[in-house]
């Protein structure tokens, strides 16, 4: 994860908070040299909570996909209202529990 200062996140829209590069097809699924978005860390760290890399690289590789898909949706519509310094715990999707 390649880190930036400060900017918007792509998925959320929140501004003036610290961003990481998130591979939208994952590196391990091919996507070392593909398109990458800027994310705040809670949205990165909640994407990589709730898919797996071949889900992602199947059929979430994009921002508007990601930003619709129901599972991230809730998430991405309660993260926009949280301050950029709120610090936010992650929690895996009980189907990835099991994996």
């Amino acid at each position: 994860m390649a880190d930036s200062a400060e900017g918007t996140c792509e998925l959320c829209g929140r501004r003036h908070v610290r961003l990481t590069e998130h591979h939208l097809t994952p590196k391990e699924e091919g996507g070392t040299f593909l398109p990458t978005a800027m994310l705040c860390i809670p949205c990165h760290k909640q994407i990589h909570a709730l898919y797996t890399n071949w889900e992602l690289a199947a059929r979430l590789a994009g921002i508007e996909e990601l930003r619709h898909d129901p599972k991230l949706a809730r998430f991405v519509k309660w993260i926009r209202k949280q301050p950029p310094e709120k610090l936010v715990k992650t929690k895996k999707a009980k189907e990835r529990k099991k994996r």
